[in-house]
């Protein structure tokens, strides 16, 4: 009997005629018995579409995870294996499936059609044009992989088919991470235009300085921050809850975790904060502990949207013509820590990467290059001279000492210092920052060349006192 219709389930298959026909049924009878005797025929006629909706009634993740699947489910699952029984369903299906998502995301199959702009009644423009296939990335091809695996093995759970398909079929690689932070002559240009706006400049610094995601900054309230240990807690995070509003949660790993912060952020912190205060005071309304940190209403009751942050740091990235994003700032979090030297598992907690730190080893790996690239520096400034062997000559001789280059540190440390007077807004000179790097003064005034180039403002530009 069928579990799901509770009708009769006849294991059926058809042979063509022809003088053998009859020893070919015979011989499928048997085949057919056999499944059923050893439990591998499937129990039901039921479709993928069918078994998409009971997996989705006894699924339990987040709001924000399941609306994800549906999307997913009904843009690519459902029209192409929607109507497909659930036991016919084997790893070459899987497969064809696969190639014609990395061949074209809109189920083309060849077709030649005009693509428009919307769905809805509208005059087309150049928006709309003739259909150009572009296939789906990589690591949406496993998402629904995936979907589809979660799904076919509750199957097998429920004694639908014997075996989930999805184990056989060869899911797409993994893609390689490239983080994509900005440079720090990048960020520095970002902060000094972000503070234009002291509260969104604020906002700006602590999604460079905490590493943390946007939800969980939209989430902070001043209860959760400790100006005099310089502590922040990141315990909550603003996501779109189950009827698409924006409600406050826990943070994605479920876990709370502490974030010491500098001292130039608790001071930025600290100003913030009697920004506040004043405009409340001018409006006779008192602040409360559990007010938000970064808020629209003039007491804090509000939390900001996550998407609005988003799109404004693009608009500020578009101005300044760099190529960046706001979750890159928790990359350039994450990358600045570790080409300091600082462990993964101190890198993971302030990040709040799950699974002892293996999520920031694989995201972040490429970025270790640079410090192996310091070491490498290190080591070929203690070597001895190297001797010289002239061609044709079998006699050695000695290079004369060469005057050692500018270490990477002594230029990573001078770029800190310049990131810290610029923000100050001051505008150092090739001697500071000679001083402040212990190297020759030319040195100093070739970096701050560079520097003020990277920046695109003039050697003789003086930043006005903030």
């Amino acid at each position: 009997m069928d579990p799901l219709t509770k009708r009769r389930h006849d294991l059926t298959e058809v042979i063509p005629p022809g003088p053998n026909a009859a020893r070919e049924a015979e011989k499928a009878r048997t085949r057919l018995l056999n499944q059923v005797d050893e439990r591998r025929n499937p129990r039901t006629r039921a479709t993928v579409n069918q078994l998409l909706d009971r997996w989705l009634e006894v699924l339990d993740v987040e709001p924000s995870t399941r609306r994800g699947y549906v999307l997913k489910m009904d843009k690519h699952i459902r029209p192409m294996l929607g109507s497909v029984q659930v036991g016919r369903v084997d790893a070459e299906l899987l497969e064809t499936f696969y190639a014609r998502l990395r061949k074209c995301r809109d189920h083309c199959d060849g077709r030649r059609y005009v693509q428009h702009r919307t769905q809805r009644p509208h005059e087309c423009d150049e928006r709309c044009g003739r259909h150009a296939c572009k296939g789906l990335a990589a690591s949406t091809i496993r998402q629904i992989h995936w979907i589809l695996s979660g799904a076919l093995d509750r199957a097998v759970r429920w004694k639908w088919i014997a075996l989930n398909p999805a184990e056989q079929a060869a899911k797409p690689a993994l893609p390689h991470p490239d983080p994509k932070p900005p440079t720090a002559a990048e960020a520095s240009r970002i902060v000094t235009e972000a503070w234009r706006d002291p509260d969104w400049g604020t906002f700006v610094w602590c999604a460079m300085t905490l590493g943390a995601r946007r939800g969980e900054l939209c989430a902070l309230r001043w209860q959760h921050v400790d100006l005099d240990n310089s502590v922040v807690t990141l315990r909550r995070a603003i996501s779109v809850g189950e009827d698409g509003e924006l409600v406050e949660k826990d943070t994605k790993t479920h876990q709370q975790r502490r974030a010491v912060i500098d001292s130039d952020t608790a001071d930025v912190l600290a100003e913030h904060k009697r920004r506040w205060e004043q405009r409340a005071e001018a409006l006779s309304i008192e602040l409360s502990p559990a007010a938000f940190v970064f808020s629209a209403a003039p007491d804090g009751s509000t939390f900001p949207v996550p998407d609005t942050m988003t799109q404004r740091y693009d608009r500020l990235a578009k101005r300044l013509g760099i190529d960046s994003h706001l979750h890159t700032l928790r990359h350039y979090s994450a990358t600045e820590l570790i080409t300091a030297g600082t462990d993964i598992r101190t890198v993971a907690g302030r990040l709040g990467h799950g699974g002892g730190g293996a999520t920031t080893l694989r995201v972040y790996a490429a970025w270790l290059s640079e410090a192996d690239q310091r070491a490498a520096s290190v080591l070929s400034g203690r070597m001895p001279p190297r001797p010289v062997v002239k061609f044709g000559d079998q006699s050695l001789k000695t290079r004369p000492p060469q005057r050692p280059s500018v270490s990477r540190t002594a230029r990573h440390a001078a770029l800190e210092w310049w990131h810290s007077a610029r923000l100050a807004g001051k505008l150092p000179t090739g001697a500071d920052i000679a001083r402040a790097a212990g190297v020759d003064s030319s040195v100093g005034r070739r970096w701050r060349r560079e520097w003020l180039a990277a920046e695109g403002i003039a050697s003789d530009y003086e930043m006005p006192q903030q």
